[in-house]
């Protein structure tokens, strides 16, 4: 028997998700679900403000997350960040962690 252990991928967030560089943003969230093996790790610690691009782009890699067998975890969030989630109903839907170590299930 073989196990293989995974390490989950990091891609940290600056100040903004808007307009201006989700594109920039959905790119460089592409590239590691395509690169990961398990999870890949959205640190928002340093997310000030997410526009509905934002929320949409979060959305579609969470989507193309799972379709690929992976899961897009949202870490850091701030209050502000979770209650922007819990209004649009989008806490149900993506996964968020508050800094747990083990992410694979």
């Amino acid at each position: 028997m073989v196990v293989q252990a995974t390490v989950p991928v990091l891609v940290t967030l600056g100040a903004h998700l808007d307009g201006r560089n989700v594109a920039t943003v959905r790119t460089t969230l592409n590239a590691a679900l395509e690169a990961a093996a398990g999870d890949v790790v959205l640190d928002m610690g340093a997310l000030q403000f997410i526009d509905a691009s934002g929320l949409g782009m979060l959305t579609a890699a969470h989507l193309r997350a799972e379709r690929g067998g992976r899961r897009l975890v949202l870490r850091n969030c701030s209050r502000e960040i979770r209650r922007v989630l819990a209004v649009t109903r989008l806490h149900r839907v993506l996964r968020l962690d508050r800094g747990r170590l083990e992410l694979t299930a």
